[in-house]
């Protein structure tokens, strides 16, 4: 047994009875190779589960009483299954009070739970902390309810969750990655029809290191939401003259160019950003089956040139670890990651260069930003998932 999950249990114990035996469910963080911002545009993204995850120890109780433990904050919440909505002085309850939401607008019949959470998920890193969690509470709720949903049906429920509770209109690739991961492989999304393929991605000694800026972000306070307002924005525009488009995915660049670009740069930016990311990724997989993953690290560059440039949700942390990558030769791409506005960037890199590149981007780092500069290596495992004993 792991060391995090010994330490979830023996919390687990201390705040409740010895005597219950909770479930405990991993549901990992994600990576993004490529496809950023295109999700809620019914585009395509390429993630991944990792072995960075939130652990949920769980189990219900005989009366109507939630009682959450959050162990790395050190602090707890209480609440009744009777007075469910979201709370505003403290943001992490609302990823498990949305998730029961869910569950009540399907009629289920909701009981009490005590729960301890746990995670090495770093928050605010662009991992997508926030749907692990939901994720998490849905997967534990589905079991110990015996509801019997499939995956597919508690990946929308966990994404409902962010929206109603959370406030952030994410898309549907952070909750698909952490229920539906698969180890070694990535997951090509049609986040249209939600069609997908496991793509593989074992690129032996080629590694996936994530470059933490410690700049925290928050989505639902950033301009997360109104990104999403200029591509719907963009699509009425085109719509208007083409009735057939639905979103970003079925507008063209000489759309673009005819009915945005003279109305307003700005928009026209983020569309064509969105169209031209599409085209990478689609690029990008084609590279991947042919073992190409030099083509594909510079598609990474150009994604997050346009994320960086047309997209403008980048920072001058996250432009200039992208800029040192670019430089080192060891590096095959490099972008942000994530909503943006801080957190993580994702490299493709040799791993007998990680710690050389480590000691010389740390001390370099901090010069520039004033901020630590933290890394994880991160490896592609399965999406969540019940621990066994």
């Amino acid at each position: 047994m792991s060391l995090i999950i010994q330490e979830l249990r023996a919390e687990f114990n201390r705040h409740f009875s010895e005597s219950q035996q909770p479930i405990i469910v991993r549901s990992p963080g994600r990576v993004n190779i490529i496809g950023e911002h295109t999700d809620y545009n019914e585009g395509f993204v390429l993630p991944a589960a990792i072995d960075k995850a939130a652990y949920l120890a769980i189990a219900l109780r005989d009366d109507n009483q939630i009682k959450l433990v959050a162990k790395d904050l050190n602090e707890s919440f209480t609440i009744a299954t009777t007075d469910l909505k979201p709370v505003g002085d403290v943001s992490w309850p609302n990823y498990f009070l949305g998730s029961v939401a869910q569950f009540v607008k399907r009629g289920v019949q909701i009981k009490g739970f005590n729960a301890v959470l746990t995670s090495d998920v770093a928050m605010g890193a662009g991992l997508s902390s926030s749907a692990a969690v939901e994720c998490a509470t849905v997967f534990a709720l589905n079991e110990l309810l015996d509801t019997g949903l499939d995956r597919l049906t508690m990946v929308h429920m966990a994404q409902k969750a962010e929206h109603e509770f959370a406030g952030v209109m994410c898309g549907i690739m952070d909750q698909f990655a952490s229920m539906m991961g698969k180890k070694d492989h990535v997951i090509r999304l049609d986040c249209r029809s939600l069609a997908y393929e496991y793509e593989p991605f074992a690129l032996g000694n080629i590694k996936i290191l994530l470059l933490n800026t410690n700049v925290k972000h928050s989505l639902a306070s950033s301009e997360y939401n109104t990104r999403r307002r200029e591509c719907e924005t963009a699509v009425e525009w085109v719509r208007a003259h083409q009735p057939g488009i639905q979103s970003l995915r079925d507008v063209t660049l000489d759309m673009l160019n005819e009915y945005v670009a003279p109305r307003d740069a700005g928009i026209d930016q983020r569309a064509r950003y969105v169209i031209e990311e599409n085209t990478r990724l689609l690029e990008g997989c084609s590279d991947l089956q042919k073992g190409d993953i030099q083509s594909l690290g510079k598609k990474m560059f150009g994604s997050h040139h346009g994320l960086s440039k047309m997209y403008h949700v980048s920072c001058k942390e996250l432009d200039w670890l992208v800029d040192q990558a670019r430089n080192h030769e060891a590096v095959l791409g490099a972008r942000m990651m994530g909503g943006g506005f801080g957190g993580c960037t994702i490299n493709l890199i040799h791993e007998d260069a990680i710690q050389p590149l480590i000691e010389t981007l740390q001390p370099a780092y901090e010069a520039a930003t004033g901020l630590s500069l933290t890394y994880y290596i991160a490896t592609i495992e399965n999406g969540t998932e019940i621990v066994k004993p």
